[in-house]
């Protein structure tokens, strides 16, 4: 059977690594957990605030800071790398769950490499405020990610399934996952 794999997007502090986590304990069949948090942690530290790496660049919106991404070759092909980890993961007959922060391109990227597998595309939302709260609590995160991606990540895009974060909880947003995709 060919691999199954649920992509999680959604901006910053939404709640895509915890329903991941919660999504891995409830299917019938185990999904590996791939984050873009963890292959952006294979860069060099001086490649952060690099302008070949990522930069971050504060501006302020509405007397609020909104913190730009602005990414450079090295993060370019360490991206563009793990879309293809993914897709080589899936070629081995793994299932996976994959959070990611997608911007511009970069869903064409995933469906071009990914074309050969099964695909669920998970839209994982809460509002601007619910974000910017998360954001704040949870002391790891640029005060202001969320308010920059939170009118791109979803610009344009196209869902199987969409859920809002606001008032669910993580294990309640895989159970409808699980659901929705059969898994």
């Amino acid at each position: 059977m060919a691999a199954r794999i649920v992509i999680l997007n959604g901006v910053g502090s939404v709640g895509k690594t915890s329903i991941a986590k919660a999504l891995q304990e409830i299917t019938a069949t185990p999904f590996l957990h791939v984050s873009m948090d963890v292959f952006c942690e294979m860069l060099p530290p001086a490649y952060f605030d690099h302008p070949d790496g990522m930069r971050f660049i504060t501006e302020i919106a509405d007397g609020k800071p909104s913190v730009a991404i602005h990414s450079g070759p090295v993060m370019a092909r360490l991206m563009d790398g793990m879309r293809h980890a993914i897709a080589a993961l899936a070629k081995s007959g793994n299932d996976l769950i994959v959070d990611d922060v997608m911007l511009g391109d970069t869903v064409d990227a995933y469906r071009k490499v990914l074309a050969p597998y099964r695909v669920h595309w998970v839209g994982v939302m809460a509002s601007l405020a619910v974000l910017e709260a998360r954001e704040q609590a949870r002391g790891d995160r640029l005060i202001g990610l969320a308010r920059w991606q939170f009118d791109r990540v979803h610009a344009g895009q196209r869902y199987d399934l969409e859920i809002d974060t606001n008032d669910i909880t993580p294990a309640a947003a895989a159970a409808l996952i699980k659901a929705r995709f059969q898994l």
